[in-house]
């Protein structure tokens, strides 16, 4: 990330730098909760810093054309969310060394709250408990002050980068709200939502919202031409989501509070253009047994011990009559015949909603080893493509970025993308490419008992015929086999006599 956007002495890449910031609290606290302290202050860090950009301006500009610095409109005018003076950086910074900077903090998010409606009930207010050590927060926010924050996407891409640095950091428990960002763009360039209504039954911290408005932006279009739609059932994720937004300057509706989409869907009548969602995989403890007679199941009673099922009837119920999903689920969704899940997906397939199914390479994810995929659900297909499905095998893409995980870069996205893309158009746009991608009809999708694993369909990739004769080949290979054979006796041996020196007959 380019340092025209910060100020910093020690001339560090913006992002590392903010994470050295988090390093002042580990050990201190458990990742859970100084997330929390360092992004309720980057966010105040950067709602400062935009305002006293403003309040320069027009202090520069008050003795020309009258305007006044501390007048609450002029921010409104420019989108700026407007900082009371006790809430400034400056001040806070001025009383960074004192036992009270937790109190100062609380009061800071708390004024700014009573002055932005848009914030109320958003900001973290536990800096004063006393398990937080406030020389340690003196010193981060002294590191904090070294740095400028004024463009709100740069400052959205650090806040993105910290999610991700934080769900590698807490694990299981952090990537419940957090879909890594190769996976958040391919649902978005594949489900292309210009404009309309963009729902997330299980929103996190927020990133399909804000990958869907840059990819708005990017393609000319206005981010006002959608409209958001999201809930989120853990409260402090939540209150991330609204700051995520915030930053963004993205409006949505969250609901007033956090709530269990389950039971309590607050947005009982939404018919949504595009549903994006990673719900967490494989719950059991979803209160299923509350809901046998739910509306949404219209396909069938999801099984109690799973909410799969629940989540995809949940998203289609809510989908509008032209509307599309992508929903990120485990594998075995593809897969599973227990307690009905096979008899739900046999009606999903009949309905033609199933667009595209797409396998997922592994250890894309911080917070799980078990492979996922990606559904494409449609409630009106192309016509030429009515009655069938597009199976892609992604398997083999992406590129290891540490020991442990796996991202899809830009180009991997774009080969996927332009695959489904060509799909949907003219028949002529797309072919079948074996070992990668098959569009398979309803009866093809019969035969195999409406498993929708794209491995049964792509096939095997075309071998590259070298050009060398049969008989040849046949001689070599069994040439190659006689010397595996032989050297198999030989470890054989070598392996009985290292046991009898043991002991072992």
């Amino acid at each position: 990330m380019a340092n025209n956007n910060t100020t910093n002495g020690n001339n560090q890449n913006f992002e590392q730098t903010l994470w050295a910031a988090a390093d002042k609290l580990r050990g201190h606290l458990d990742a859970a909760e100084y997330k929390h302290v360092v992004l309720g202050l980057i966010f105040l860090k950067y709602i400062s810093d935009a305002f006293q950009a403003l309040y320069d301006d027009l202090a520069a500009r008050a003795a020309s054309d009258y305007t006044n610095p501390e007048d609450r409109d002029e921010y409104a005018a420019e989108n700026v969310f407007w900082v009371p003076v006790e809430a400034r950086w400056t001040a806070l910074q001025a009383q960074a060394k004192s036992p009270e900077i937790g109190l100062r903090i609380d009061e800071a998010m708390a004024a700014i709250e009573r002055e932005n409606s848009r914030l109320k009930g958003t900001l973290p207010q536990d800096y004063a408990r006393p398990e937080l050590d406030k020389r340690r927060l003196g010193e981060l926010i002294d590191l904090i002050s070294t740095i400028t924050m004024r463009s709100g996407d740069v400052l959205g891409q650090v806040y993105e980068y910290f999610l991700g640095q934080f769900a590698s950091a807490e694990g299981k428990k952090g990537g419940e709200f957090y879909t890594p960002a190769s996976i958040v763009k391919l649902l978005v360039a594949m489900l292309e939502p210009y404009r309309g209504r963009v729902y997330d039954p299980c929103c996190g911290s927020g990133g399909m919202f804000v990958q869907s408005e840059r990819f708005v932006a990017a393609h000319g279009g206005r981010v006002g031409d959608i409209s958001v739609y999201g809930q989120e059932s853990n409260p402090t994720t939540w209150k991330l989501c609204r700051m995520n937004l915030a930053i963004h300057h993205i409006d949505s509706n969250l609901g007033p509070h956090h709530a269990d989409t389950f039971h309590h869907d607050l947005h009982p009548d939404l018919k949504a253009d595009f549903i994006l969602a990673n719900p967490p995989f494989n719950i059991s403890d979803w209160g299923g047994n509350l809901l046998a007679e739910d509306k949404r199941w219209q396909y069938g009673v999801p099984p109690t011990g799973n909410a799969n099922y629940a989540w995809l009837q949940h998203m289609i119920h809510h989908l509008a009559p032209d509307g599309r999903a992508g929903i990120v689920l485990a594998n075995g969704s593809m897969s599973s015949q227990q307690s009905g899940e096979g008899e739900i997906r046999r009606k999903l397939v009949q309905a033609d909603l199933v667009a595209c199914m797409v396998a997922l390479p592994p250890q894309l994810f911080y917070n799980t080893q078990i492979p996922a995929c990606l559904w494409f659900l449609s409630r009106r297909k192309p016509a030429a493509r009515q009655e069938q499905t597009l199976f892609i095998d992604a398997r083999g893409l992406g590129q290891m970025v540490d020991r442990t995980r796996r991202e899809l870069s830009d180009e991997d996205i774009g080969l996927i993308a332009t695959t489904f893309h060509a799909w949907q158009g003219t028949e002529s746009d797309y072919a079948d490419e074996p070992g990668y991608c098959k569009s398979a009809t309803l009866k093809e999708v019969a035969v195999h008992d409406y498993v929708l694993t794209p491995g049964r369909y792509v096939g095997a990739a075309n071998v590259e015929d070298v050009g060398e004769p049969f008989e040849e080949k046949m001689e070599r290979l069994t040439k190659t086999l006689e010397k595996q054979f032989a050297q198999s006796s030989l470890l054989q041996v070598s392996i009985q006599q290292n046991l009898l020196m043991l002991g072992y007959e």
